[in-house]
């Protein structure tokens, strides 16, 4: 097998390897990316939960000076408050991110692709949670962001998984590792 097509972690052509090993691989893949989502999940549902309970309608509290702080704020739109008119639009695109991901969990060999792809999952899950359950209602609720850097957006711990996740799939691409494991060189 030429050495740029070689899948990671699979027997060269003459090793003694059971072929079953690719199941329980594929099985510690998915496994990864389901633990990194749900972390990534339970995390900013947790956080939102605090600030809904301790920080909204209250003063924003200062982490380090007026460089960041924490603020309780409902978003409808994307970032920077953009298009808070199409939140069913925002809610359709973080539904089809999670299909799109729950796809490609099948083929996935690659342990950096699990992390990256878990980040995503469970940032989108993070914010459709805000999307469908919040007010002012179902598919239209504001999702609550609460970390806020001077001269910036507010954001929120799912926006920061989905950025991570998307800067690691980024550095993996040009790195020329695929999500099924594949290594190529162009």
């Amino acid at each position: 097998m030429a050495e740029a097509e070689r899948i990671i972690g699979t027997p060269e052509v003459g090793d003694d390897a059971q072929p079953e090993s690719a199941g329980p691989k594929r099985h510690r893949r998915i496994v990864a990316l389901l633990v990194v989502a749900a972390l990534a999940y339970l995390l900013d549902l947790g956080s939102k939960m605090l600030v809904v309970a301790k920080l909204e309608h209250q003063p924003p509290i200062e982490i380090i000076g007026d460089l960041l702080k924490f603020e309780a704020v409902r978003n409808a739109g994307a970032a920077f408050g953009i298009g808070e008119a199409f939140t069913i639009i925002f809610t359709c695109i973080a539904a089809t991110v999670i299909v799109v991901i729950v796809r490609l969990a099948r083929k996935l060999y690659s342990l950096p692709w699990a992390i990256a792809l878990g980040l995503l999952l469970g940032g989108a899950l993070g914010n459709l949670t805000d999307r469908i359950f919040r007010s002012p209602g179902v598919f239209r609720g504001a999702v609550v962001d609460f970390i806020a850097p001077a001269h910036f957006a507010v954001f929120n711990l799912a926006d920061s998984a989905i950025v991570c996740g998307g800067i690691l799939i980024v550095l993996l691409s040009f790195k020329g590792l695929d999500p099924d494991g594949t290594v190529h060189k162009d």
